[in-house]
């Protein structure tokens, strides 16, 4: 191999700085791209464990209607045991949303169990509370 062509190949053997630039800023972009598409996820996520906590509180709940005859004031009251019966909600797990707010539970009209989680923002009674009414 010749001098010249010694220098050739030395030439070509790396890339420029536009072009590692530019593959630089097209992941850049990819990255944006990915972050904003998955980034709901956790809220997604946190919202459907939500909603079956919800469904179980309110299996619970009706079935503490049947032992007593009126619906629990509270979690707590399903997490306790009532006249030497087992308690009908684990003692031991936490009872919290998804964002980790307790649950309200309320008698609404005409009889209605509410179960209400305060939803992201930690707040009762605003527009991302995940709310449950059952009989």
């Amino acid at each position: 191999m010749t001098t010249t062509e010694k220098k050739l190949s030395a030439a070509r053997g790396g890339f420029t700085l536009v072009e590692l630039l530019l593959v630089i800023a097209i992941l850049g972009v990819l990255a944006a791209g990915v972050v904003m598409n998955f980034g709901g996820v956790a809220g997604d996520a946190r919202a459907n464990a939500t909603r079956d906590s919800i469904r179980s509180i309110e299996t619970a709940a009706a079935a503490y209607e049947v032992r007593v005859g009126r619906y629990p004031n509270s979690v707590d009251e399903l997490k306790s045991s009532a006249d030497g019966m087992r308690p009908l909600l684990d003692p031991k797990k936490p009872t919290q949303d998804g964002w980790g707010n307790e649950f309200q539970l309320r008698v609404v009209d005409g009889g209605f169990l509410e179960i209400r989680s305060a939803g992201a923002d930690g707040q009762m009674n605003t527009s991302d509370d995940i709310v449950n009414r059952g009989k």
